[in-house]
């Protein structure tokens, strides 16, 4: 699939002394761990061996949606071949009271209650010499269960809806202006109801942990998406001190939210190590990530939108509905960009949510914005055409200068740019905006858009860089690489900033020992690390710098620091370029020793004065078979406004997987839940549908690349997520163009359109 690129400007060499935004680090031409990916020497958290042989646990979960567990009879399971343990609720080791503050926040099953909250909740762990002989002994197991009546007809139950309880957060339901008023205000009119499916993560990598005891000590090898919070909630489930837990991922297979928190499994593991006295392993099986790791929640949306005849949008209204877990309340919140998006004399949002008896819900790649973008840009659509106005012009006639939720200015806001730069490489003046009027052949073609959005968001973070006395370099950072290509990230700002090329820097990550970053979610992870990077990288070259300067035998013995710049694995002055000293010759002759700071970053007083938010537009062309109604998706041209790129490579491809993901949700994924017995009925690759390369045409991505120096020193938000959003739409809307059938029930399938 074609892709195209901005590119960033024009490198400068990397000065000592730097206010305002910094260019951005040099491209690596290649992904820093692409040679041991491809040959297979990145390894993953079930490929690690522990110091000593590894026995293997195996999950028993509930076929029962609620009630509690009577009796477990597990006499033929213990004297299974190869069994070392059976741990039940009935024998487990007793952990200390759950703990509810950050980053413990998903409510896990560990085997402490007999309670059944949802069918696939953890209820016994297996432990064996072989993973087939603990599965063998799994099915050995009689479990009787006290059985009671389910909560799980979504839809039938939608009059149960309540308010979150999160006490101390911001409200679930937010008003500004009076709604009343300003609806009435408005001429034209669109009420709609959108609804979104249960889904589920699929990353190509399953959870897997290996766990062992040294004493007191625990080591463990996890797929996670944030090592420090992971660490530090395994240290409080287990009651043990946070250093006495190692914790290491050098690779995520993959994790789009559902391995940013600590479920059962890796309490289990580490349980089970105990017992046992053995290092364990213990990997979920595919169809065993429904339920016990998360998913997102299913919405019904609710959306009214009034505007005057010339486009004027006055009032806006957008109820949410989502169901949560009867032991823990997670909210997707699919309402907040409608908060901030348009400007409007008024906005009412609400979320709600129905307990059912299923696993807790969790982070999805884009949570909130990815199904609230698919609801707000299908009803801004359906605006532009009761309207009859061209929907790039509506979302123009409605512009906020200013975040309208907050009243708050916008760190950086490039949005008509956006529209601008898509709609021309699309070609969107040439389309003709009655529907189903554009055919070639048998095809019906449709051209569509969406805006995307998502926060831009920053974390506390710290990292350490080393100059070695070779003239390489060392940077270290307790953060995570999931694919999304933070080793290359890593090298590249540690070299920028120290002017040494990034091919000759080790990144290390992946490791609780390492300075404290925070979890890979939130599109944070290089708006977040990458300064904190930054300021390491400055402090050790100002250490190196300062040898040089009182090193009598040095070109630049006697110079100030701020006339010091960097490049080419060299200290220069910048007044006179000639006069220079490698890295390598100041420090042979200044002790031989590597130069090491430590750099901490975190968002500054001012960033509470402003609303940081990355966007985007989306444009869509699919063509639909006239008679079977099968969907092709022939080419989508997005342009994005996320500050700085700081990688081409990376963050393009991360762009790149967004878009597919957001025409997955378009016309593919969707979890079926069977309403009687608890369980997904397509808990499999096979079943669940995700694209693959031929559903995906020509892709066309660019990005603005406008540094927001008010949000970070690098002038990078993240881009990890905002790809998904406004893709639905925009592929949704395309098809209504195409057919003139309004589908409001994603994902759009062919027996929708076949009924509509």
């Amino acid at each position: 699939m074609p892709i195209t690129a901005l590119n960033p400007g024009q490198q400068k060499a990397s000065g000592i002394a730097s206010d305002g935004a910094k260019p951005a680090p040099k491209q690596l031409a290649m992904r820093y761990d692409a040679r041991a990916k491809v040959t297979g020497t990145a390894k993953y958290a079930g490929e690690f061996r522990a110091p000593t042989d590894a026995v293997y646990a195996f999950v028993v979960q509930s076929t029962i949606p609620s009630g509690s567990i009577a009796s477990i009879d597990q006499a033929a399971a213990t004297k299974s071949s190869g069994v070392l343990a059976v741990i039940t609720p009935f024998n487990a080791p007793k952990l200390p009271p759950a703990n509810p503050q950050p980053p413990a926040r998903r409510h896990i099953t560990v085997l402490q209650e007999r309670e059944i909250f949802y069918n696939g909740q953890p209820v016994a762990v297996v432990v064996a010499r072989s993973l087939p002989e603990a599965i063998q002994a799994a099915s050995l197991l009689r479990i009787t269960y006290r059985q009671t009546a389910a909560k799980l007809r979504f839809r039938e139950r939608l009059g149960e809806a309540r308010p979150p309880k999160f006490p101390g957060r911001e409200p679930a339901a937010q008003t500004r202006g009076d709604l009343a008023a300003a609806m009435s205000k408005g001429t034209v009119r669109v009420e709609q109801t959108y609804t979104t499916p249960y889904q589920h993560h699929n990353p190509m990598e399953p959870h897997a942990t290996l766990a062992w005891w040294e004493g007191g000590k625990l080591n463990v090898y996890d797929s996670t998406q944030y090592i420090a919070g992971d660490c530090m909630t395994i240290a409080r489930t287990l009651g043990i001190p946070t250093d006495n837990v190692h914790l290491e991922c050098p690779y995520t297979g993959g994790g789009f939210g559902c391995k940013g928190s600590t479920w059962s499994h890796v309490i289990l593991a580490a349980m089970a190590a105990k017992v046992v006295g053995k290092p364990v392993k213990l990997t979920l099986e595919r169809p065993q990530m429904w339920g016990p790791v998360g998913g997102r929640p299913t919405t019904v949306q609710q959306i009214k939108l009034a505007a005057t005849q010339d486009g004027k949008i006055t009032g806006v209204q957008h109820d949410v509905i989502v169901h949560t877990s009867l032991m823990e309340d997670f909210l997707e919140p699919s309402a907040d960009q409608t908060r901030m998006l348009y400007a409007s004399e008024a906005c009412a949002t609400s979320h709600k949510m129905v307990d059912m008896n299923l696993g807790v819900a969790t982070f999805m790649r884009a949570p909130g914005e990815s199904t609230g973008t698919a609801a707000l840009e299908t009803a801004m659509d359906e605006l532009a055409l009761a309207l009859k106005m061209d929907p790039v012009q509506l979302r123009l006639t409605n512009y906020a200068e200013k975040d309208p939720g907050s009243d708050k200015p916008w760190s950086s806001k490039h949005l008509r740019e956006c529209y601008e730069q898509a709609g021309e490489r699309f070609g969107w003046s040439k389309r003709n905006p009655q529907p189903a009027s554009m055919r070639e052949g048998n095809k019906l073609i449709g051209w569509g858009m969406a805006t995307a959005t998502y926060p831009a968001n920053r974390s506390a973070a710290q990292a350490l860089v080393r100059i070695l006395t070779n003239g390489h370099a060392f940077v270290g950072c307790g953060s995570q690489d999931l694919g999304t290509g933070t080793y290359t990230i890593m090298a590249q700002t540690a070299g920028d900033t120290l002017g040494i090329d990034p091919r000759l820097v080790e990144a290390k990550l992946g490791d609780s020992t390492l300075p404290k970053a925070p979890a890979s979610g939130g599109s944070q992870s290089a708006a977040s690390i990458c300064p904190a990077i930054s300021a390491a990288a400055m402090q050790a070259k100002l250490k190196v710098a300062q040898l040089a300067i009182n090193d009598p035998e040095s070109p630049l013995h006697g110079a100030i620091v701020a006339d010091i710049s960097a490049s080419d694995g060299r200290l220069f002055l910048s007044s006179s370029p000639g006069s220079s000293d490698s890295y390598a010759d100041i420090l042979s002759r200044n002790g031989g020793k590597p130069v090491e700071a430590l750099g901490s970053t975190e968002p500054g007083e001012d960033s509470t004065a402003m609303s940081t938010h990355s966007f985007g537009a989306v444009f869509a062309e699919v063509a639909v078979d006239a008679e079977t109604y099968m969907v092709e998706v022939r080419r989508i041209v997005a342009t994005y406004d996320i500050g700085t790129l700081i990688n081409d490579t990376t963050g393009i491809n991360q762009l790149e997987g967004g878009i597919v993901w957001g025409v997955g949700f378009a016309l593919h994924e969707e979890s079926h839940l069977d309403e009687t017995y608890g369980r997904y009925v397509n808990a499999n690759l096979a079943e669940y549908h995700v694209p693959v390369n031929a559903d995906i045409g020509k892709l066309d991505v660019t990005v603005l690349n406008i540094p927001d120096i008010k949000f970070n020193p690098l002038g990078a938000r993240g881009i990890g997520e905002i790809g998904i959003t406004g893709t639905a739409a925009a592929v949704g809307n395309a098809i209504f163009h195409a057919t003139g059938k309004r589908i409001r029930n994603f994902p759009i399938t062919l027996d929708k359109l076949m009924n509509a």
